[in-house]
């Protein structure tokens, strides 16, 4: 069994998201009964689409990276948890023994809870399957039992396909992108802090009347509030605040101000490119939504499915954007002042665009509210993960991976930050192993029978418009 699981895992590695995301679509509208050459069409746009989402988050990623590495060596911030980012992440995760099985476990989930009409999302996609098996392999590692942690991982299946149909009807509306959902756990547990954050917002005047969603800011302040122009400026005072005030001594101010504008070029192309990405994605998944409807109409009394998606494809919005452009030095300063907190960031601040990009919906796009209540969850976040590394470090141990220099443990924002690790974890640890997961399972059973008790109210509480009933 193990050596299939290992053959499945190198399978997936050797193709990758780009080759068999195309070929999952085209089989998917194939099975939904649309023609081949549509069919085929929407499998490659898809992919070409995930394919430029991937340059244009790789260049932000390498943007945010060189200023983190800036503002933590010019403000001499020396921590002993040092973050290493998602991929390393996912690279750990997929490495234990809980990874190797959790392809199977997701997608058995999945199914099952499909048949019994629990969920209507069809999570597509496969590689951020990870974010399960590394929940797992914490569990795994906390408790020293495989099996618990396959369970957990089971139970985190369960989790994003809640949070998918919890939150679809606001990512559609406000996204604009019909019949998909996002069974994402790095995203899906900023929902919660958004909600609270929203709601201190609307109890008081002053702040209830503030309006900074991208179109009020453009109104506002005509070419200052454009999309392009607010990368631009964000990406300046970023780079200012990176490379201005510590200048090394084998640069020149010309060198300074060139990494200045580089900066805030990028953070412009970015703010431009992605949302570009994100409509030629939708132009390849709307054959596949079209034909899902019409099968769901004639085989299923019209019951809905959404295709579950990575967030990537909400991080090209502008309030997502720009309001996780703010939050790097607001993250990077969390880091200096924070009682106690042992994280230095680094490879992860590209995240943060993941992290709040369900927020966005909630709030109806305010860039304000996004940032605070992205202050409250990664302010939170420093604690978990400073708590939680240890069993990522064990974890990382197990798969084999190579600590960096001079660190004692690690961690990344992407999922060390995130509450339901630390959650799943504690309950197992706490209450032992048989006991915790069935504690999970209730948790997780009650709330998804309050949200099929009344679907419209969670779905506004998570920013559906009204007009949904």
């Amino acid at each position: 069994m193990e050596s299939i699981l290992a053959g499945l895992k190198a399978f997936f590695d050797t193709f990758g998201s780009t080759i068999l995301l195309p070929v999952i679509i085209i089989i998917l509208a194939l099975v939904l009964g649309a023609k081949f050459g549509r069919a085929f069409r929407a499998g490659i746009t898809v992919g070409i689409a995930f394919i430029g989402i991937g340059l244009v988050t790789g260049l932000m990623g390498n943007v945010l990276t060189n200023v983190g590495q800036a503002l933590t060596t010019n403000l001499g911030i020396q921590r002993d948890i040092f973050d290493v980012g998602w991929p390393a992440a996912a690279s750990i995760a997929f490495g234990t023994k809980v990874g190797m099985a959790v392809i199977p476990i997701a997608l058995i989930v999945n199914i099952i809870f499909l048949v019994l009409k629990i969920t209507k999302t069809l999570n597509v996609d496969v590689w951020n399957y990870w974010h399960f098996a590394f929940l797992g392999s914490l569990v795994s590692i906390a408790t020293k039992n495989v099996v618990f942690g396959m369970l957990a991982a089971a139970i985190a299946a369960a989790l994003a396909l809640f949070v998918a149909d919890w939150t679809a009807k606001a990512v559609q509306s406000f996204y604009n992108v019909p019949g998909i959902s996002i069974p994402h756990l790095t995203s899906g547990p900023g929902v919660p802090f958004a909600i609270l954050i929203n709601w201190i917002f609307e109890k008081i005047p002053a702040l209830r009347k503030l309006q900074a969603d991208p179109e009020s800011i453009r109104k506002k302040w005509g070419l200052f509030g454009e999309p392009v122009v607010m990368g631009f400026i964000i990406g300046l005072v970023l780079g200012i605040l990176a490379y201005a005030f510590k200048v090394p001594a084998d640069k020149t101010t010309l060198q300074v101000i060139a990494d200045i504008l580089n900066v805030a070029m990028n953070l412009a192309a970015v703010m431009l490119l992605l949302p570009r990405m994100v409509s030629i994605l939708m132009e390849g998944l709307i054959p596949v939504s079209e034909a899902a409807s019409e099968f769901m109409q004639k085989r299923a009394s019209g019951r809905e499915i959404y295709i579950g998606l990575d967030a990537a494809i909400l991080t090209g919005h502008p309030s997502a954007i720009s309001a996780a452009l703010v939050l790097v030095p607001i993250a990077i300063f969390l880091s200096i002042i924070l009682p106690g907190n042992r994280v230095i960031l680094f490879a992860d601040l590209a995240v943060i665009p993941f992290v709040v990009a369900l927020m966005a919906p909630v709030m109806k796009g305010n860039i304000i509210r996004m940032i605070v209540a992205g202050i409250l969850e990664l302010g939170i976040g420093f604690y978990i993960a400073t708590a939680m590394s240890p069993f990522f470090t064990s974890a990382a141990i197990e798969s084999g991976f190579a600590l960096p220099e001079n660190a004692v443990q690690i961690t990344s924002i992407a999922d060390g930050f995130l509450w339901p690790n630390w959650l799943f974890v504690n309950l197992v640890q706490w209450l032992g192993g048989p006991i915790g997961l069935v504690v999970l399972v209730v948790l997780l059973g009650g709330t998804l029978f309050l949200y099929l008790k009344n679907p419209k109210g969670w779905e506004r509480m998570a920013g559906a418009p009204a007009s949904e009933e």
